[in-house]
């Protein structure tokens, strides 16, 4: 008989490596209805980002695909990547160019890999209170809402307008159902319009064809460039959204990890070190999609991995077509899902609402980050300020007084 296979520290059995995938992914409905959490966020942005700064395609849904599976695997949680979007609205608006994305992209990793590196992020966590915290979540709840609202739906007429109904409709009746998840329904009836009224499947399948993505190397001046006019309006949402409010609401959602939030500002780094150099958009965590894809079902790694071969596919085979393709996803049925994202977000305030102080506290920084252009960093200095001056007024107040002499 052949020996068994030791069992010691050195020598692992077999099967070790499905059992680890086992308790990291499952695969299952509720893991691909809740792939589909964040997609209201990514697809709209990287579609625009392509053609505005002159990306290849392949390179762009390859390897932000890439980064979904590493990072669902890494973590074993419906951990998002997303991509940087104070750095997508700047190469949108102002049309910038690749080499300064991708410089931009580096800048911004180097950057918090020397955060998260000198411990500095675990400090920052600790020092920003729980109430800030919650008010920056509260304040991108509601510019997901507000996007969801203001121009998904709004974007097909009439048409788009009835498939937002009945994607509301379908969402709220099956919310938290996990044999009939919502989510595969809502995308189900977007892709059966689409099917039917907007894709033209003879131009699909003439564009089917193999495309790798491809290497590039960012210079010094581009590196320098990206870091002034991209990484430096990028860090503050980073910092309070993609990193410490991203940690806070795994701890909600998942308390049993106790994942450190130095290890989110690692991961978060590499994968900006390392997508530039082929073709990548620069990415981020975001508790906005964290909290989309554990909304529609969620639980292990599972969903970002399906999510993140669903990019993969088209940017190997269908990224000649990859304008056709989207239009599986009509804005309107992408703006359903980005409004139940940003309503997970806006409802977490519930755990302030029970001492006043704290609840004013989170939404003056929830309507600064909503309204201002840089709102994210004025509501967080403004969180920190006004928490700092009533601790030291309710210091004040306690302070026992000397009795009078007699």
């Amino acid at each position: 008989m052949r020996p068994r296979a030791p069992q010691d520290g050195k020598h692992r059995p077999r099967g070790w490596l499905r059992a680890w995938l086992g308790r990291r992914v499952r695969f299952d409905r509720n893991e691909l209805a809740g792939s589909f959490g964040d997609i209201g966020t990514d697809l709209p942005l990287l579609a625009a980002m392509i053609p505005a700064a002159g990306l290849d395609t392949a390179s762009v849904f390859c390897m932000f695909g890439l980064m979904q599976i590493l990072t669902g695997l890494a973590y074993g949680l419906p951990m998002p990547m997303q991509p940087l979007k104070a750095m997508a609205v700047l190469v949108i608006t102002q049309h910038l160019g690749a080499e300064v994305l991708y410089g931009g992209g580096l800048a911004i990793g180097g950057a918090m890999l020397a955060l998260a590196a000198t411990g500095s992020l675990e400090r920052l966590a600790r020092l920003i209170p729980h109430a800030v915290v919650r008010g920056i979540q509260f304040g991108l709840g509601l510019k997901l809402a507000s996007l969801a609202l203001g121009d998904y739906v709004h974007a097909m007429g009439t048409a788009g307008y009835v498939l937002a109904a009945l994607g509301f409709a379908l969402t709220l009746a099956l919310l938290g159902n996990r044999r009939l998840p919502p989510a595969l329904f809502v995308i189900g009836v977007g892709a059966l319009y689409a099917v039917s009224f907007r894709l033209e499947m003879g131009t699909i399948a003439e564009g089917v064809g193999l495309h790798l993505p491809k290497v590039r190397v960012p210079s010094w001046e581009a590196v320098a460039s990206g870091f002034f006019v991209l990484a430096l309006p990028q860090l503050p949402l980073s910092l309070s959204n993609s990193v410490i409010a991203t940690h806070r609401l795994l701890r909600d959602l998942f308390p049993e990890r106790r994942i450190r939030v130095g290890r989110i500002g690692w991961t978060y780094a590499l994968a900006n070190l390392i997508n530039p150099f082929f073709g990548g958009v620069p990415v981020c965590h975001g508790c906005g999609g964290l909290a989309g894809h554990y909304t529609f079902g969620a639980r292990t790694g599972g969903s970002a991995v399906i999510y993140g071969a669903l990019y993969l596919l088209i940017g190997l085979f269908l990224s000649g077509v990859a304008h056709q393709v989207v239009e599986i996803f009509p804005l309107p049925v992408l703006g359903v899902v980005l409004l139940f994202e940003g309503l997970a977000l806006m409802v977490l305030l519930r755990d302030v609402a029970q001492v006043r102080s704290e609840m004013f506290l989170a939404l003056l920084v929830g309507a600064l980050a909503f309204a201002l252009p840089q709102g994210f960093l004025v509501g967080l200095a403004v969180g920190l300020l006004a928490h700092a001056l009533g601790a030291r007024r309710r210091a004040g107040t306690a302070r026992p007084t000397t009795p009078p002499p007699r």
